[in-house]
């Protein structure tokens, strides 16, 4: 009997002034096998709605356990796990095809807000074990990020589906801040460190519940 745990990950492409996507280049460089774990890669673009939907139809197709998405927030000084996404698409840049919604409802028939699913505070002790600067966020923002959250956990919930998921923000990368000297970064070493430590906590978590049942 197979019993890895299949995850989803997921990365958006890069956006705005960046020609790199810390998420992306984080996602591109993880190699290292997760024990007990199938781990599907799944390159994303930054554009409200296009985003959710190619995630949405690679959890029908993959049918994975969990979920992690992955996103860039520059200026933030620690690996931020997500624990909201709101019902709000306010943009403050356009996305990649160039929309810019200003106070659009994500979903008209969704609640005010979806929390994630994925066991966030394991995830961010695990990695503050590992000397991983790290910690729970209240606000994944107003841009595609939230868009997506929020749009693949009303998926997870209209569909009645157990798939567990969540959205991870990594700061920039050090080549990223050389010229906004007032901006943190991270390297992509300690990057990727971070999120296989929450991949591995997802597959123990997940392994966890399944050897209960």
């Amino acid at each position: 009997m197979n019993t890895k745990i299949k995850i989803l990950l997921t990365a958006f492409d890069p956006f705005g002034e960046d020609q790199i996507n810390s998420a992306l280049e984080t996602m591109m460089a993880l190699t290292a096998e997760i024990p007990d774990a199938e781990i599907i890669k799944l390159q994303i673009p930054t554009v409200f709605g296009k985003s959710g939907e190619m995630v949405c139809e690679a959890l029908r197709s993959y049918q994975p356990d969990a979920v992690l998405m992955l996103g860039m927030a520059g200026g933030r000084s620690s690996i931020s796990v997500e624990r909201i996404a709101i019902n709000l698409a306010d943009a403050r840049i356009a996305d990649n095809a160039g929309f810019q919604p200003s106070e659009c409802a994500i979903a008209q028939d969704g609640p005010a807000a979806f929390f994630a699913t994925l066991p966030i505070q394991a995830m961010v002790k695990a990695m503050q074990a590992a000397g991983i600067p790290a910690a729970i966020s209240n606000s994944a923002g107003t841009f595609v990020c939230n868009h997506l959250m929020y749009s693949v956990l009303h998926w997870i919930d209209q569909q009645a589906s157990s798939c567990l998921a969540g959205f991870v923000h990594l700061p920039y990368l050090p080549q990223q801040v050389a010229e906004r000297p007032n901006f943190a970064s991270m390297s992509l070493e300690k990057l990727v460190e971070g999120v296989g430590v929450c991949l591995k906590v997802i597959a123990e978590e997940m392994k966890n519940q399944v050897a209960l049942l």
